[in-house]
């Protein structure tokens, strides 16, 4: 797969500390790529070097082939690229459809404003004035504003925060939408759900360095865990041979037992006379927990 960002070495240093401390990876064309850590691990300064808002220390990134510390290449950069920010804001007494015209205006592509607006399903609200709309309204006109001039590589940071679910899984859609059209999208969330769902490949980064990279599923078969079986046996099943041979504990008359593969988990099922079992899986939130330590809050905090 040909490579949209590629990122070697990357350092950025404050004050004489790295909050991006030689960090390498790459996004390759039409791959949805998840940047996850906690607030100060350095992953917003690294995305903002991507595009072309802060300077780096050293190390060297490209983006569609054009480096990011060339003069010459950055308004290329730039064209090909669209971004939406965590806190998008605009002239707030700019109608939905000025607002999405004014970023077309500037790439030159107005005609393309009503076919995106309908595809974030904002046809109906299009001449509300944006400081009238909710957070999450405000959000997906973010999203609109980031893309209406197809750009080829797009940044979304946050891009969910304050949707409903219907709201968010529509979202989840267009972006699966962009990857279809061959965009190469770059992710930063809070939500573990939506980046185990969209990503094809996961990053987490911490105190600035990446600590692993792989995709999803990968990931949570190296550090997830084992999973986790919640058993009600039939009246006389064979509890304490169940609790004896699977390491089962016993509680509130149900047993749990923890799990390593697929195989284990039939032979369970095999061998209990059971009235219901739970299967609870590990997820890329346990995975993050697991490598970071703590839960991310879906608030953002």
């Amino acid at each position: 797969m040909p490579e949209a960002v590629v990122v070697e070495s990357l350092v950025k240093t404050y004050d004489g500390i790295n909050a991006v401390d030689g960090i390498s990876f790459s996004v390759g064309r039409g791959e949805v790529f998840a940047l996850l850590g906690p607030n100060g691990a350095g992953k917003t300064t690294t995305i903002e070097i991507i595009e072309c808002i802060r300077s780096l220390t050293s190390g060297s990134v490209s983006v569609l082939g054009n480096d990011v510390t060339k003069m010459r290449d950055v308004p290329k950069i730039k064209r090909r690229i669209g971004v939406l920010p965590q806190d998008f804001s605009i002239f707030e007494n700019l109608k939905v459809w000025e607002v999405v015209d004014f970023f077309a205006s500037l790439y030159g592509c107005s005609g393309n404003v009503s076919s995106v607006l309908s595809m974030l399903d904002l046809t109906k609200d299009r001449n509300k004035n944006f400081d009238s709309l909710s957070g999450g309204m405000k959000q997906r006109v973010g999203i609109a504003s980031a893309v209406v001039h197809e750009p080829e590589v797009v940044f979304l940071d946050e891009p969910t925060t304050g949707l409903d679910p219907k709201s968010r899984r529509d979202v989840w859609k267009f972006i699966r939408e962009l990857k279809g059209k061959g965009k190469t999208v770059i992710l930063t969330t809070h939500y573990m759900e939506e980046a185990q769902v969209l990503s094809d490949r996961v990053g987490i980064i911490a105190d600035g360095k990446i600590r692993v990279i792989d995709a999803p599923a990968n990931l949570i078969r190296s550090y997830g865990g084992l999973k986790k079986v919640v058993l009600e046996l039939k009246s006389g099943g064979s509890k304490e041979r169940i609790i004896e041979e699977y390491g089962a504990t016993e509680s509130n008359g149900k047993l749990t037992v923890y799990l390593k593969d697929d195989q284990e988990l039939k032979r369970l099922i095999a061998d209990a006379e059971y009235e219901d079992v739970e299967v609870i899986t590990p997820t890329l939130e346990d995975v993050f927990l697991k490598i970071v330590g703590f839960r991310l809050k879906e608030d953002g905090a």
